[in-house]
């Protein structure tokens, strides 16, 4: 008894979501989904409402900015220094450049990073 159709919804607010969430969320849209004429899912589908999870991408500008102060991991298209990928705290990002604290062996170090370089960013979890 599988269903034929996935209906994701992803969800998040500042404080992040959490399973009650995600469940009132769902006692609350499914029977709405069912009001909807025509049926936009006439076949079988299950709903399904997450949240973006811990290490989400940061895809925007306005997304790595509402990241400063959070430990996050960049890949970037070109290395600096030799290095293509740093994981650490964003310390700020005015729009142009990254600026990420990051440990270096037991060293503390600060790298500014072009945003014009950077490939992929996302929260990370500390380990």
């Amino acid at each position: 008894m599988g269903a034929d159709y996935v209906l994701s919804i992803l969800v998040d607010k500042p404080e992040g979501i959490t399973v009650d969430d995600t469940a009132e969320l769902t006692d609350i849209i499914s029977p709405l989904l069912d009001t909807i004429k025509p049926d936009p899912f006439p076949s079988q589908y299950m709903l399904e409402i997450s949240s973006p999870g811990l290490e989400r991408p940061l895809k925007t500008a306005e997304s790595l900015k509402a990241a400063i102060g959070s430990y996050i991991n960049v890949s970037l298209y070109k290395a600096i220094d030799k290095v293509k990928i740093f994981e650490g705290d964003l310390l700020d990002f005015d729009g142009q450049n990254l600026t990420l604290e990051y440990l270096d062996k037991t060293r503390k170090k600060q790298v500014k990073i072009p945003y014009s370089t950077v490939a992929k960013a996302r929260l990370a979890v500390k380990l």
